[in-house]
């Protein structure tokens, strides 16, 4: 799964840096946890960025849900952490 995710997070930055750049968290199980941080289009909305790594995964054949966005506590941050579950 790992290799799938790095070439995710490679084809995202690919297109989308820098407003936004994906970095990998970590895996656990079928978990993906992914941080994005970047200037962001906000008129986009910031989370559509973060949406948008579902849709990578799923050009490279992966089934995947985007389970939440972890956001920062007082919002200034242009920072957020997708968790993906990738389904078999």
């Amino acid at each position: 799964m790992a290799s799938l995710i790095n070439e995710a997070i490679e084809l995202y930055n690919r297109f989308r840096a820098p407003e936004a750049k994906a970095k990998l968290v970590k895996i656990e199980r079928d978990k993906v946890y992914v941080l994005f941080e970047g200037t962001f289009c906000e008129t986009c909305g910031i989370n559509d960025w973060v949406e948008d790594f579902k849709y990578v995964l799923e050009d490279l054949n992966a089934k995947a849900e985007l389970e939440g966005i972890l956001e920062p506590a007082d919002g200034s941050e242009h920072v957020r952490i997708g968790i993906f579950k990738i389904k078999s």
